[in-house]
């Protein structure tokens, strides 16, 4: 079984030209969690001057109703950032480091090796207050601003981000450059500093190789796919990067490809629909327009 981590409430809305309300973005949660979907990125501990679209996360975060079984994520960039996400329900930390040294000074005002520190610090309040921490590298697959990065370079951050306490590590193509070449490239310089901590990777689909990538990346043994629904997304700092992969459209590959995903097809085509009603020319995902093929139940491994 493939674990699907939903981002769409976080990476999905915050480079949107309209800004959902605190009431959409709780609905958006609650119907992805009654879609199935165990683990979701739900907010961003940034401050809304520099991403407006995130402001009210606590209050997302507060007026959630019960949804058992979901494991609740924030986003955090820095140790202000986690203080304020684990004054919350969330089940963990989900805390970008970057590979990229320019990209890491614009999207986090700190440097490569900072966010490192950063993490570290992070790690230690979330291990104290018995939560879990993941440590996402962003740009793994390459940098608007730098171009390739090194494949080592991505490995000692790999290793530092693990000797500091992350539970799991999300290699992040954050601005959807790689190919399944690049995806097994540079897991072929991380797998050692990986051990046996699982991985996972975030994958937009700027240049259509997301899919592919995908994957890939389960071949290599990647356990969680970060995908958000509608295929909405892009980073606010990432020059042309566009939306994530389509979680209804990841879910039809892995189901014809008999792995269980534990989603259901009807209540995500629902809320695609209730996106469309809102940001109709920012829907990317395929299955929305196409539809299913066969009945989901009938596709077996």
């Amino acid at each position: 079984m493939v674990t699907i981590c939903e981002v769409g409430p976080r990476d999905g809305l915050q480079n949107l030209p309209r800004n959902f309300s605190v009431e959409e973005r709780i609905h958006m949660i609650t119907a992805l969690a009654q879609a199935g979907v165990a683990q979701i990125e739900a907010v961003s501990m940034v401050h809304p001057t520099r991403v407006p679209q995130m402001a009210g996360a606590e209050e997302v975060l507060a007026g959630l109703p019960p949804l058992p079984g979901l494991h609740l994520w924030a986003l955090v960039l820095n140790l202000r950032g986690a203080e304020r996400a684990l004054a919350t329900r969330v089940d963990g930390l989900r805390f970008a480091v970057v590979a990229s040294d320019t990209f890491a000074r614009r999207n986090q005002g700190m440097s490569r090796d900072d966010s490192v520190a950063e993490f570290a610090r992070a790690a230690r309040l979330a291990q104290d207050a018995g939560r879990g921490c993941v440590a996402v590298i962003a740009t793994a697959y390459g940098c608007p601003f730098e171009g390739e990065i090194d494949p080592q370079q991505v490995a000692d951050m790999t290793r530092a981000v693990i000797a500091a306490g992350a539970d799991q590590v999300i290699l992040a193509d954050t601005i959807g450059v790689a190919a399944p070449c690049d995806i097994r490239r540079v897991h072929r310089a991380v797998a050692p500093a990986l051990g046996d901590v699982p991985w996972g990777v975030h994958l937009h689909n700027t240049r259509n190789t997301g899919y592919a990538n995908m994957l890939a990346a389960i071949d290599l043994g990647a356990g969680v796919i970060d995908t958000s629904i509608g295929g909405l997304g892009g980073c606010p700092f990432a020059p042309r990067a566009t939306g994530n992969i389509a979680t209804e459209d990841a879910h039809y590959l892995l189901t014809r490809e008999g792995m269980a995903t534990g989603l259901s097809h009807d209540r995500m085509a629902g809320l695609v629909d209730w996106l469309t009603e809102r940001v109709a020319d920012k829907i990317t995902g395929q299955l929305a327009r196409a539809g299913w093929f066969g009945e989901p139940e009938d596709i077996a491994p």
